[in-house]
């Protein structure tokens, strides 16, 4: 794990590589405050429809696409990670 990774920011960044089938990607190797969007990850639209379904499942949470956050929510792994943290059903 990468030392500049939460523990959350870890174990979030194992998701994004798996349900998007990331290849040659380590979950590790994502820079929490690299862009996961665009110049980044490079991830699009598509990718954020399909992450926002698997943390649904796994956080227990909707993530809206009308939200006028989602900008700044998917900005990067450590943003999505301190969302998650926030509204995640324990």
């Amino acid at each position: 794990m990468s030392a500049s990774q939460s523990p959350a920011e870890h174990e979030l960044a194992e998701l994004i590589v798996s349900a998007l089938n990331l290849e040659g990607v380590a979950a590790a190797d994502i820079d929490p405050e690299a862009p996961l969007f665009k110049t980044g990850l490079g991830l699009d639209s598509i990718d954020a429809l399909e992450l926002a379904l698997e943390i649904s499942k796994r956080y227990g949470f909707q993530l809206r696409s009308d939200d006028e956050n989602n900008i700044r929510i998917f900005s990067s792994l450590r943003s999505l990670a301190a969302h998650i943290a926030q509204h995640r059903v324990t």
